[in-house]
């Protein structure tokens, strides 16, 4: 199932969110974050691909801390816990499977 690009949110301050697509087994999910926005660290079923299309952020993914800049891409395994903290205004795309019903 394909559905339209649903609105931006702001699920928390320095947090804008935009599902853009959404199938069966994945979603497609635009990530923007203000400069020195940090988020919990949390953990969640569904694997995760990030792209970093602008700025940096700092990632914590099982302890190990990484910087990420435009153009690099990593992977969050299920269950695994991680956070991220922008060190500047930063855009992702993030792709998880199967679809974070959450997010709806």
């Amino acid at each position: 199932m394909v559905i339209p690009t649903l609105p931006v949110t702001e699920p928390e301050p320095g947090l804008k969110r935009q599902v853009l697509a959404q199938s069966a087994i994945m979603m497609l999910v635009r990530h923007e974050m203000s400069q020195g926005w940090r988020g919990a660290a949390h953990k969640h079923p569904h694997e995760q691909m990030v792209y970093e299309v602008r700025g940096r952020l700092q990632f914590s993914s099982n302890g190990v801390l990484f910087n990420v800049a435009a153009g690099d891409n990593f992977i969050v395994p299920p269950n695994v816990e991680h956070h991220a903290t922008a060190m500047e205004d930063s855009v992702v795309l993030d792709i998880f499977s199967p679809p974070r019903e959450d997010y709806l």
